[in-house]
């Protein structure tokens, strides 16, 4: 690793020279580049995370200056790949240079993949609010780009992120709207029961039986099919639980729920959610009375 390192020291030194000194304007940068680009691989074996990214920033320079706006854009992407060993901060800011670039050249949907990347980037921060701005671009372009798969996948994230932060009105509109797309496609019906039953659950989280009612209704009238499914009898089993404000039945129902289809984190969250309204609400039934 040692060694690696005084290599990458080495390659480094030499196209630093090479950029300060004499040569023909294109010639030099291009020599340059691929010092760099051998010092920046010489310090990821010797997983020297820093300096592969600082060196990856500077061969981005050398592709700039020749007007290689794609390589340069790569380059960026390669740096923020070292920087998220060492600083999420850094590795942002290279993804965010890789995304203008990208852009600039009309690569879209590279400037989507990048874009959901931050977005990841500060998801694993634990800093929501920013991870749904940049899912929220990263759909709008794969929307533009026509790759429907990754800008639903982009879509459901702000939607799980919206409920998560109690937005739910929000939530609901882009797990109807992935539904109403999914139905157009073969490949994506199958997952229409699943959009519904999340949108569903946050409608239940509003605590109005009139308006999850309403929408058992439309969705059925959406997808037909969905009135016999195992997602829909959930929702108006609890719905009938809400209303009988009956805290047992509804623990029964999702029980026998989970044991065919278990619920993933987001969906166990928004039900515990509901649950803790209808004991509350049921507690205050009782000191009525």
């Amino acid at each position: 690793m040692a060694d690696q390192l005084a290599k990458g020291e080495e390659f480094e030194k030499k196209a630093v020279k090479k950029l300060n000194g004499w040569g023909l304007f294109g010639s030099k940068y291009e020599d340059a580049a691929d010092l760099f680009d051998k010092a920046a691989n010489s310090y990821k074996l010797a997983k020297s995370w820093d300096k592969a990214g600082s060196t990856y920033t500077k061969l981005a320079g050398c592709h700039l200056k020749v007007e290689s706006k794609h390589e340069a854009a790569q380059a960026y992407v390669d740096a923020a790949n070292a920087y998220k060993k060492t600083s999420i901060k850094e590795a942002i800011s290279c993804m965010e240079q890789a995304v203008n670039l990208f852009c600039d050249i009309g690569r879209l949907s590279m400037a989507a993949r990048y874009l959901k990347e931050i977005a990841e980037l500060y998801e694993s921060d634990q800093n929501i609010e920013l991870a749904i701005g940049y899912f929220e671009k990263a759909a709008d372009l794969f929307q533009n780009e026509e790759v429907t798969t990754s800008a639903n996948q982009c879509k459901q994230k702000v939607a799980q992120f919206a409920a998560q932060l109690e937005q739910y009105e929000k939530a609901i509109k882009i797990y109807e709207e992935i539904a109403r797309h999914s139905l157009k496609s073969n490949l994506l019906k199958y997952g229409v029961k699943g959009h519904l039953l999340n949108a569903g659950l946050c409608q239940l989280c509003k605590g109005d039986i009139v308006a999850i009612t309403k929408a058992l209704d439309e969705y059925q009238d959406l997808d037909p099919t969905f009135s016999g499914t195992r997602e829909c009898r959930l929702l108006a089993d609890i719905a009938g639980a809400i209303d009988e404000e009956d805290v047992t039945k509804f623990t029964d129902v999702v029980k026998e729920f989970d044991s065919m289809t278990p619920l993933d984190p987001c969906k166990t969250t928004l039900l515990l959610r509901v649950k803790e309204k209808l004991k509350a609400k049921e507690l205050e039934e009782d000191d009525l009375t």
